[in-house]
């Protein structure tokens, strides 16, 4: 039977850590490599086989998911929360916290959280960007509106957004202006 390597990787924005470690726990490798896709690849051509990985829930963490999961035995994502009730201590920093997270995957110990398929990540990305759309088209109404009122211009509130009432409006207060 093959020895699973369980990694534990600290996601930044520019970078990731992590540690790789066999099951009796002992350290196969630990380093920094850069958070891009190629940089990634080049690292997973230098792993022991089979391997599985664990990450922090954060918000760079979907990509790596994705990226990391057809290549290995397993991903998972832990809770950031219950991971930080777990594997709490006096000192912390990013080789630290790659190591505790190889741990607590190594020993069965990972709060796990769910992570959605890439097809429901997608739409609600989407939908977040149409409710952003919808947000600011109804505060640039509300804006013409209250510029109306401020100038004392009469409006129909039903027909003011409507295709060419804006400009009608706007031939008939500079007429009697």
């Amino acid at each position: 039977m093959e020895n699973m390597y369980y990694i534990g990787l600290d996601v930044h924005k520019k970078t990731i850590s992590y540690c790789v470690k066999d099951g009796s726990g002992r350290i196969y490798a630990e380093a920094e490599i850069p958070a891009t896709r190629l940089d990634l690849d080049m690292w997973m051509k230098t792993l022991p086989q089979p391997w599985t990985a664990a990450m922090e829930a954060t918000i760079f963490t979907a990509w790596i998911y994705d990226h990391l999961k057809p290549h290995a035995a397993a991903v998972k994502v832990a809770h950031p929360l219950m991971l930080r009730a777990i594997a709490a201590a006096k000192k912390k920093n990013d080789r630290i916290d790659a190591h505790k997270i190889a741990d607590c995957l190594r020993c069965n110990f990972l709060p796990e959280c769910y992570m959605a398929s890439a097809e429901i990540r997608e739409r609600r990305r989407t939908l977040r960007y149409r409710n952003l759309l919808v947000r600011q088209a109804v505060q640039m109404k509300n804006k013409i509106a209250v510029l109306l009122m401020e100038a004392g211009v009469s409006y129909n509130k039903q027909k003011l957004h409507k295709v060419g009432y804006f400009r009608e409006l706007l031939t008939r207060t500079s007429m009697k202006g």
